[in-house]
């Protein structure tokens, strides 16, 4: 299974936090919400293929309804590193935009890979009930062989929300942390937003042709 339709996996999970309320997410276990919300996401693609590769949907998605439950200034921050305090309140905003759409486009062409074969199985999970910060272990299972999918989730207030995915063993975003550091190292905060900027565009534009 590739490395591009497990990150479907991740962005479909991510986006069926949309179908989720924030009183159903109190009342969930972290693990329990993650398996929950992996089964919806999968029978909503089988369900309606025209989510699969429209980037506007998709937008709409994460606009509309699942920022509220993910971190998002945090996975921002924490791939940005120790950059992220040297920027302005308007070069943070522009980072989480340009990440946000960098992201979102990557997960749109992924999710049109998603198999009707594939479901989600939870590993055993190690956390004691006053964690404040959990990972939660799963393998998606279908033709081949197990792969790898985690997320770390931190409680906010009564609810959980996710601040990174481990894809084949690789965290998202620290593997993002390690590019942008050289971007900023060699053309500054700028420079990584005209660089993520350039790179939408022309996804944007790979997209029309």
């Amino acid at each position: 299974m590739s490395m591009t339709r497990t990150i479907g996996w991740l962005a479909a999970t991510v986006l069926s936090l949309a179908a989720v309320g924030a009183q159903a997410q109190a009342a969930k276990a972290p693990e329990a919400l993650i398996k929950e919300v992996s089964t919806d996401v999968l029978d909503a693609v089988k369900a309606d293929k025209t989510i699969q590769g429209d980037i506007r949907k998709v937008i709409a998605l994460v606009d509309q309804k699942v920022l509220p439950y993910v971190n998002f200034q945090r996975m921002t921050a924490s791939a940005v590193g120790r950059y992220w305090k040297q920027a302005t309140p308007d070069q943070q905003k522009r980072l989480q935009d340009e990440f946000k759409l960098l992201l979102v486009r990557t997960y749109s062409g992924a999710l049109s890979q998603v198999s009707a074969e594939q479901t989600v199985e939870l590993k055993p999970m190690r956390a004691a009930p006053t964690d404040n910060e959990v990972v939660v272990r799963t393998e998606i299972r279908g033709k081949g062989d197990p792969i790898q999918l985690d997320y770390r989730l931190e409680k906010a207030g009564a609810s959980w929300k996710i601040y990174d995915v481990n894809v084949l063993g690789v965290w998202l975003v620290e593997n993002y942390r390690n590019s942008f550091a050289q971007e900023i190292g060699a053309n500054g905060i700028d420079g990584l937003i005209a660089k993520m900027a350039e790179r939408n565009k022309s996804a944007a534009a790979g997209a029309k042709s």
